[in-house]
């Protein structure tokens, strides 16, 4: 059968997922999957010891920077449960440790062990994920208690059994989370972490909508088709750069022996270069630095009796406030930035220039080795350039949409936008893999 008749009978996305409840593997997987991101959301709902639901709603409603932390929780921080921190810490975990492979001796030779020393990674990853929940959980108390939503917080007094029972707690919540995501990516359907993420930003939508869909007494009816126009633009300009690729040809050469004589041949292949390599990276370390001025600010503002520092605290609280355009202005110049670097860090954690050389492969052209390299690089600053701006104008769009529509719903981040059509996207194609794989072996039994 041919390459075009294969394709052409490949089945689609869409097909694939109903088609996929007709195999019992396949079923099997996806309903083990929808049972765990079920416990997540039960576990979303136990809350922490001692907390005033009543006092804390108030705070979140009356505290814009609140509201944005709590959308990526699905509800979870709102409610002060016990997955209030989500797998957040883990992702930070996560990034830390490819940011630190390039630089340390100790990592990259892990790395280049296989899959022991990527084992031996995640294991590091796991570790570094306690600390890191440790001081993100205690931050947040913090800055909860100082806005008023709770109380008891600190390690002075009769505080501290208190403190570090609700620290525990939050801690053991999120490392539960990270083997639920695992236990998704073993024996489920996708990547489990990002199914994780996934369900916290999808579960609170509704209630986000339900919320601020209207801005007084109701809506501008032209606003809310605008509102739908914009939302489904920005799903289908994601999708385009999400699957969007430079494919740069390789050729293989192979010798092979017949008749007692060497013969050479030519293979093949493309090296698939993504525009948007760095994927969600960028806007979450931009969003990161930008919420952390207010934040402090806030801090300050509230704990300072000094007047002049409060007055600086405010403006800077105002200034950098997620409803500030100072604000969105700094996320599009670091998302462009640190697009930049981490796909570079990526790059260069690859090696294609070595690993090609070493499998006989080249670039028609292009000598291999150092030139390889640079080749590769001017091809990939030039891609990354057009990926940067798309992350750019994606970090911004919940700003665009509100201010051009007047509604003040859907102010899901743009982070949330890509981990929502990215998972969608990658869940989707690993089912339309599986039933492909389950298709060739009755073929082959």
């Amino acid at each position: 059968m041919s390459t075009s008749g294969q394709n052409s009978q490949r089945p689609q996305l869409l097909q694939a997922a109903v088609a996929a409840f007709h195999q019992p593997a396949v079923r099997y997987k996806i309903l083990f999957t929808l049972g765990m991101l079920l416990i997540f959301r039960f576990v979303a709902h136990v809350p922490v010891p001692g907390v005033d639901r009543d006092a804390l709603q108030n705070t979140f409603d009356n505290n814009a920077i609140l509201g944005f932390l709590n959308i990526f929780s699905g509800g979870a921080l709102e409610n002060l449960s016990v997955a209030a921190l989500g797998v957040y810490p883990y992702i930070t975990a996560t990034i830390v440790m490819q940011l630190a492979t390039p630089m340390v001796p100790r990592l990259q030779a892990l790395q280049q062990e296989g899959e022991a020393g990527r084992n031996k990674i995640q294991q590091y990853t796991h570790w570094l994920t306690v600390p890191l929940a440790v001081f993100q959980g205690y931050a947040q108390l913090v800055l909860i208690q100082q806005l008023g939503g709770i109380t008891n917080i600190g390690f002075t007094g009769g505080n501290a059994l208190t403190t570090l029972a609700t620290i525990i707690s939050l801690v053991a919540g999120t490392m539960f989370l990270v083997w639920l995501g695992e236990l998704i990516s073993e024996n489920g359907v996708g990547n489990g972490i990002s199914l994780i993420i996934l369900g916290g930003i999808v579960a609170g939508l509704p209630g986000l909508i339900g919320r601020n869909i209207f801005t007084g007494t109701s809506a501008a009816l032209s606003g809310l088709f605008l509102l739908a126009f914009v939302a489904i633009s920005v799903v289908a300009f994601i999708v385009l750069f999400q699957e969007a690729q430079r494919r740069l040809p390789v050729q293989y050469a192979r010798s092979t022996f017949k008749g007692g004589r060497m013969y050479r041949q030519q293979g093949q292949s493309f090296i698939p270069l993504r525009v948007n390599t760095a994927g969600m990276i960028p806007i979450i370390f931009a969003t990161s630095i930008m919420i952390f001025p207010p934040v402090v600010a806030q801090f300050v503002a509230q704990t300072v009796d000094i007047s002049w520092l409060a007055s600086i605290a405010g403006f800077f609280q105002n200034a950098f406030s997620p409803t500030a355009i100072l604000y969105w202005v700094g996320i599009f110049f670091l998302v462009v930035i640190f697009a930049f670097f981490y796909t570079m860090v990526v790059f260069q954690q690859q090696n294609l220039a070595e690993n090609l050389q070493r499998q006989g492969g080249f670039i028609p052209g292009i000598r291999p080795g150092r030139p390889t390299q640079e080749y590769i690089t001017r091809v990939l600053v030039r891609i990354t350039w057009g990926g940067a701006i798309f992350l750019g104008i994606v970090s911004v769009t919940p700003f665009l949409v509100t201010s051009l529509t007047g509604v003040q719903a859907l102010t899901i981040s743009a982070a949330g936008l890509l981990i929502v059509v990215g998972v969608v996207l990658d869940t989707m194609r690993q089912i339309e893999a599986q039933m492909m794989m389950r298709n060739y072996e009755g073929f082959i039994s």
